[in-house]
């Protein structure tokens, strides 16, 4: 089933483990969830030998356990969860992880805009049928928070800080009063919420002052805040799981040689030193240098190699894509970049050749061409 969807949300995608983590777990599990928390640790983090499982459950999230652990139990407690961090640190992947494993459905989604209204999180109506028999429970349409809340599952309300304030304060009465009123209606007209209902929210720290949490809304949730992954073995982890992923999805048959790998994760490292030590923001790359960047660099160097080149990686495809990538700000990010590859970049190809050289022409050509 996976393969006909261009990308298959975790519960689908993981069906199989999960069915065979379910049939193997005795232990105790809060509300109605589908996995105790333990399997649910082991369905994200991957499992151990210690475990003694009959097969081998790989690891989808790379972070800290203790991160995953406390978002488990503040699920398994009746207030919601707000994962905070800087763009690409893997939020909306572990809030995903997180869904599937408990109730099996991942897709009951808010996306937090400045146009979010309390629609998206309450209920709107079908206006063809109000006109035709007046308003229902037939003719109301129930959001993603409101279908959670009935079902008893998770919702999902992504980049929580992009959306007004008077969307954040809806929330409030959903997570303290656990019901939604609708008062168009004379019966019927109060949705509770059913055992084992939460939300799992986002929010980029990098959108601080956009509309800030109010205080009562900050009170109903409690923070996991993720971390940007600083360890470069951690970070080839992420990078190299998520690109296997990729050629898997395309039926793409390349190689990673990992002397690329290496050159791409010391380039980010590189560029990520000198912005923490720049002294303005015109002397910072507007990217944020995160590791989902760093995928969709290396993604967007083997989908040409696999479609306009030899289907071979190479140093100066994964140069041009660094460059074309990041190279968002004209003339000051091509300056950063310039700098950087006659600063640094000449220097190590001159004293640890290898890839290091084509990688210098590579970016030299790029940079270049979009000057």
């Amino acid at each position: 089933m996976s393969d006909d969807m261009l990308r298959a949300p975790a519960e689908v995608k993981y069906a199989e483990e999960l069915d065979y983590l379910e049939s193997i777990d005795d232990g105790p599990k809060p509300f109605s969830w589908r996995l105790s928390p333990r399997m649910i640790r082991m369905f994200v983090l991957g499992s151990e030998r210690a475990d003694g499982i009959d097969r081998e459950i790989p690891q989808k999230w790379f972070g800290d356990r203790s991160f995953v652990e406390r978002s488990i139990v503040t699920l398994a407690s009746d207030r919601g969860l707000l994962l905070i961090g800087d763009p690409g640190t893997g939020k909306s992947w572990l809030a995903e992880l997180l869904s599937a494993a408990i109730c099996r459905n991942s897709t009951l989604v808010v996306q937090g805009t400045a146009g979010t209204t309390e629609d998206h999180i309450k209920y709107s109506w079908n206006v063809s049928m109000v006109i035709a028999k007046g308003q229902s429970r037939e003719s109301m349409i129930p959001s993603p928070i409101m279908t959670a809340m009935e079902g008893g599952v998770i919702g999902r309300f992504e980049e929580l800080t992009r959306s007004t304030s008077d969307v954040q304060d809806a929330l409030i009465s959903i997570l303290s009063e656990k019901y939604v009123s609708i008062p168009e209606l004379d019966d019927d007209n109060i949705v509770f919420a059913q055992p084992g209902f939460s939300i799992i929210a986002t929010a980029n720290s990098r959108d601080r002052g956009v509309n800030d949490l109010s205080s009562a809304l900050k009170r109903r949730f409690n923070f996991v805040r993720i971390p940007v992954v600083t360890n470069k073995k951690s970070e080839a982890e992420i990078v190299r799981f998520r690109t296997e992923e990729l050629l898997r999805r395309h039926r793409i048959e390349l190689d990673l040689p990992p002397t690329l790998l290496d050159i791409l994760l010391q380039s980010f490292a590189d560029l990520r030193s000198a912005a923490s030590s720049a002294t303005s923001d015109d002397d910072k790359l507007e990217s944020a240098l995160s590791t989902a960047e760093q995928i969709g660099v290396l993604e967007d160097a083997i989908l040409h190699s696999h479609f306009f080149g030899d289907r071979v990686l190479r140093a100066q495809t994964l140069a041009g894509s660094l460059v074309g990538s990041l190279a968002r700000r004209s003339p000051e990010d091509l300056a950063i970049l310039n700098k950087y590859w006659h600063g640094v970049v000449e220097p190590r190809s001159k004293k640890d050749g290898g890839e290091w050289p084509e990688f210098l022409e590579g970016g030299r050509e790029a940079i270049a061409t979009l000057s």
